[in-house]
C-alpha cells in the first residue's frame, strides 16, 4: 500500500475534533487547530460531509484574520465596514482553498495578502463615483504618489512635464489621469454649501439651468409627420431656408422664381405648419 493510500485509509478512521463555536476560538488555538484541519482537508474527498465540516470550521476559526485586516480601513465608517468584512471573507475562502501545508508557511502569513488584496480590489472597482478604465484608476494612484514626492522635493506643485518624467508616462496620459481623478469622488446636489437670506443653499442652486430648447423637442416631434406630408418642392424650400440657411434670394435663384414668390411660399408653408401645431396642442 502506498503512503498516500495509507494516509487516506488512516483518515477514514481519524476524526476531527468537534469545535462547538469555531468563530470564538482564540487566534493562538486557531493556528494550532488549523494545521490539523488542513492536514485532514488535503486527503478528504471534496463534497463529503467531513470535507464540508473541515472547510467550514477553518473559515469560521480564521474570521479573526478578516477582522484584523478590515481594521486597517476603519476610517471608512461602520456601514461600509460591513461590506469590507464580507469582501474580506471572500479573500479568506480563496486562501483556504489554495493553501497547502507543504508550503511550510504559516496560514496567517499566506491568508492576509489574499484578504487585503480582495478588499483593495473592492475599493478599486466600486469606490469610483464615475466608472473609468482600470489603467486610469491605477494611474491615479501613481499620480498621487508622484505629486506628493515632487511637492515635498520642489516645495511647489509640480508641472505636468515634471510628473510625466517621474512617472515615465506621456504628458497626455498625465493630463488624462488628472481628469480621471475627478471621477473618484462625487457630491450630492442636495449638499448644503452655505446659508442665504432665504435659508440654506444647496449645490443644485448654483449649477445647471433650465434648457429652453427642451420645449422644442415636442414641437419637432409634432412637426415631423406634417413635414412628411408636404410635396418635394415645399420640403426643399424649408430645407434650404432653415437647414442650409440660404436667403430668399438664393432660394429664388435656385428655383427660378422671384424672391417675392419665395416669401409668399414660405409664409404659406409656415402658416400651414403653425395651424397644424395649434390643432394638436
Amino acid at each position: 500500500m502506498s503512503m498516500v493510500a495509507a494516509r487516506q485509509a488512516d483518515t477514514q478512521t481519524a476524526r476531527l475534533p468537534e469545535v462547538d463555536t469555531p468563530s470564538q476560538v482564540a487566534p493562538r488555538d486557531a493556528r494550532r487547530l488549523s494545521r490539523l484541519f488542513f492536514d485532514q482537508l488535503a486527503v478528504l474527498e471534496e463534497g463529503t460531509a467531513e470535507y464540508s465540516y473541515a472547510r467550514n470550521t477553518l473559515i469560521e476559526m480564521n474570521m479573526s484574520l478578516v477582522r484584523f485586516a478590515a481594521s486597517r480601513f476603519r476610517s471608512r465608517g461602520p456601514e461600509e465596514m460591513e461590506d469590507i468584512v464580507q469582501v474580506g471573507m471572500i479573500g479568506l475562502i480563496k486562501a483556504i482553498d489554495r493553501f497547502e501545508l507543504s508550503r511550510e508557511v504559516e496560514f496567517t502569513s499566506f491568508a492576509i495578502p489574499y484578504i487585503v488584496g480582495e478588499i483593495k480590489r473592492f475599493f478599486r472597482d466600486t469606490s469610483w463615483a464615475v466608472h473609468v478604465p482600470r489603467r486610469l484608476q491605477e494611474a491615479r494612484v501613481q499620480l498621487a504618489r508622484a505629486t506628493e514626492e515632487l511637492r515635498s522635493r520642489l516645495g511647489r506643485t509640480p508641472t505636468v512635464r515634471e510628473l510625466s518624467q517621474l512617472m515615465c508616462l506621456a504628458e497626455e496620459e498625465v493630463v488624462e489621469a488628472r481628469l480621471a481623478s475627478n471621477g473618484y469622488n462625487s457630491a450630492s446636489l442636495d449638499a448644503t454649501i452655505g446659508a442665504s437670506p432665504d435659508g440654506e443653499s444647496v449645490l443644485a442652486d448654483f449649477i445647471g439651468a433650465e434648457d429652453g430648447a427642451l420645449e422644442l423637442v415636442e414641437d419637432f416631434h409634432a412637426l415631423a409627420p406634417m413635414i412628411a406630408e408636404l410635396d418635394e418642392r415645399d420640403r426643399c424650400i424649408l430645407h434650404m431656408r432653415f437647414v442650409e440657411e440660404r436667403t430668399q434670394a438664393e432660394i429664388g435663384e435656385f428655383l427660378g422664381v422671384s424672391q417675392m414668390h419665395v416669401s409668399r411660399l414660405l409664409s404659406r408653408l409656415l402658416g400651414r405648419l403653425r395651424e397644424g401645431l395649434l390643432s394638436t396642442s
